[in-house]
């Protein structure tokens, strides 16, 4: 998002643009004066709250929309000074906040007896939450529930714990969490104690580029992905997968010319013209018909002949 961005168009409110009270908004300049545009918004009281929603839902009056969106906008600036941690611009989170609040504005029901603000505070900081997991540049931040709980709290329980402690004991100053800081969180959020100490270490790590662009002077940046190996051109490997290949063509073939006709016929009716789903080929019992003797001297001819040609691949490799 760009600074001076007011209202974000990513938004399902598929009558947002036209909102007057928007559109009337004046060009900003930067950051800090949208801020100070939004906080001299006069705030609306709840009677007029109650009267702009039920124009908006009972006759889409999209004035109306403007209005609440509008009055709240301040709301959203507070609610993302909450998530500056995070390393993120805080115009971009003013922006994400500002489509939970056009989506909270979409849903409100001004029949359920309750302000706004506090229906309002749901949405905003959901879409944050969403916003700084798909953004936030770390490998599976959380995926759980209670993993997420965690993302969110673990800044706030240290930052607790600190408050809790003498400024003058050291432990005050220390960056990591004790043993039992660690069990508490642990407790608190229902979360494993090493997925506390992951999830420490990640926050407290910064973020790690898996492929980072050019740097600004144009000198090549060097990533973890520059590092990973390729398995798939490892000599080793390269030469196992040609061996193998070599010994399922060529040293069949030369492991079948050891048999006898009938072994040979035998083997590759019931090993070679077999299909990739098992059909073709031919049974024990069909073998048995067609040389007129019984399945399991079948079985014993087949049985041998395997032996012979495990031999004879033993030696071609």
């Amino acid at each position: 998002m760009a600074d001076n961005a007011v209202v974000s168009n990513k938004t399902d409110l598929a009558l947002a643009p036209n909102w007057s009270a928007v559109a009337t908004m004046p060009p900003l300049g930067n950051l800090d004066a949208y801020i100070s545009a939004v906080n001299r918004m006069p705030m609306l009281t709840s009677e007029q709250e109650q009267d702009y929603a039920k124009k908006l839902k009972e006759n889409n009056d999209l004035d109306a929309a403007g209005r609440l969106i509008m009055s709240h906008l301040r709301l959203v600036v507070a609610v993302s000074r909450q998530y500056l941690g995070y390393g993120l611009p805080h115009g971009d989170l003013i922006q994400e906040g500002n489509i939970g609040l056009m989506k909270a504005v979409k849903r409100f029901d001004p029949d359920q007896g309750v302000r706004l603000v506090s229906y309002a505070m749901h949405w905003i900081k959901a879409e944050i939450h969403e916003y700084i997991l798909k953004n936030w540049r770390m490998v599976k931040v959380a995926t759980t529930k209670a993993q997420r709980k965690l993302f969110f709290n673990l800044r706030s329980k240290k930052q607790g714990f600190r408050a809790a402690a003498d400024l003058d004991d050291v432990m005050a100053h220390r960056d990591g969490l004790t043993e039992q800081e660690i069990d508490i969180i642990a407790q608190d959020l229902n979360v494993k104690r090493e997925e506390v100490m992951e999830m420490e270490t990640r926050m407290s790590g910064g973020d790690v580029l898996l492929d980072p662009a050019p740097s600004d002077d144009g000198e090549q940046a060097f990533g973890p992905i520059a590092y990973l190996s390729d398995a798939s051109h490892e000599p080793t490997a390269m030469l196992e997968a040609r061996q193998r290949d070599t010994m399922a063509t060529d040293g069949i073939a030369a492991a079948l010319d050891t048999l006898d006709a009938r072994s040979r016929r035998i083997v590759e009716q019931r090993w070679l013209n077999v299909n990739d789903d098992g059909s073709g080929g031919m049974t024990l019992h069909e073998l048995a018909a067609e040389y007129g003797v019984s399945a399991e001297r079948i079985r014993q001819i087949e049985s041998a002949a395997m032996k012979k040609m495990k031999t004879a691949l033993a030696e071609y490799a």
